[in-house]
């Protein structure tokens, strides 16, 4: 087996050479100003050793991302019950497809496109205060990565409500299906504000570690959901994480991964290691055109694909 350490590091040169880099999310107005000629890799391993590379301890808008965080959380407030308002099905359609929405009445396809997360986030606030949830999905994103100097970008919330009409409108059509029980700016104002969450690579590396270690942070003693559930997380991210760019992810790169239009993919090599890789210039789909290739070549010399050697 090839050293890690030195693989992330050839990698790491690679990324940082290319002058094929996508392009930034220029719809969110703070996000375009971030400099594209970035990239930072992170690997946690099941020893506990940490290898990073590249810019990654540089913090940026993790998106999307933290859309497996509040899954997390949803399932263990409501359990299997979720999947009665939530699919579980690839979109095959754009992230914020209202196309798809329509045609199955208001059901989003699954948790991590933007009408699914909505739902998802709708679910939290169930008998609590807008402000009260917000501040338990990032308790638990800190407790994850062990670092309690996870934050929200402000600028980056606001940016997101003032550009977020078409979020707007995905939520008031679950509201008109009665998919959405609180109201609409309550969901809205939670889920832009998760999605503006602001990690390193190393720091989502740490966070992911839980999904990579059938459910538990190893190390310490502590379970932070069952196997079984992360094993259905991680079932979810393989099919569903990269929207419609899910499936060549699959195929590509072998992992299940969660990608955010911040230019970030969490990946989880089963018993093997949490992996957070950065890059903000994204494909049309809006996946990390340097982080997906990097995550493809990792899984390759590693040999860590979930698909076998």
């Amino acid at each position: 087996m090839p050293n890690l350490a030195s693989v992330v590091g050839e990698i790491a040169q690679r990324m940082t050479a290319r002058d094929e880099r996508g392009k930034v999310a220029s719809y969110i107005p703070e996000l375009a100003k971030v400099p594209i000629d970035q990239f930072g890799i992170a690997v946690f391993t099941a020893d506990g050793e940490t290898i990073v590379a590249g810019d990654a301890e540089v913090p940026f808008s993790i998106q999307s991302i933290s859309k497996v965080f509040t899954l997390t959380l949803a399932l263990g407030k409501v359990g299997d019950q979720l999947w009665t308002r939530v699919g579980r099905e690839p979109s095959g359609n754009p992230f914020n497809s209202i196309v798809q929405l329509e045609y199955e009445k208001g059901k989003p396809r699954n948790p991590f496109i933007n009408a699914g997360a909505i739902a998802v986030t709708d679910v939290l606030l169930a008998g609590h205060e807008p402000r009260e949830v917000l501040g338990e999905i990032l308790r638990f994103c800190r407790f994850v990565a062990e670092d309690d100097s996870v934050a929200i970008d402000e600028h980056v919330a606001r940016s997101e409500k003032q550009t977020g009409f078409l979020n707007t409108a995905l939520a008031n059509y679950m509201k008109a299906f009665k998919v959405l029980e609180n109201p609409v700016d309550h969901a809205l104002g939670v889920y832009f504000h998760h999605c503006s969450i602001t990690m390193s690579c190393r720091q989502l590396a740490m966070a992911g570690r839980y999904l990579a270690f059938s459910g538990r942070l190893p190390g310490k003693d502590v379970s932070v959901i069952s196997s079984e559930r992360a094993r259905r997380i991680n079932a979810l991210m393989l099919t569903c994480g990269h929207y419609d760019g899910s499936g060549d992810f699959a195929f590509r790169v072998g992992l299940p991964g969660k990608s955010g239009v911040g230019g970030g993919i969490l990946a989880v090599a089963p018993g093997e290691a949490s992996i957070a890789v950065w890059s903000p210039g994204l494909d049309p789909h809006g996946n990390s055109v340097l982080g997906s290739l990097a995550l493809e070549h990792l899984a390759k010399a590693m040999r860590w694909s979930v698909f076998g050697d």
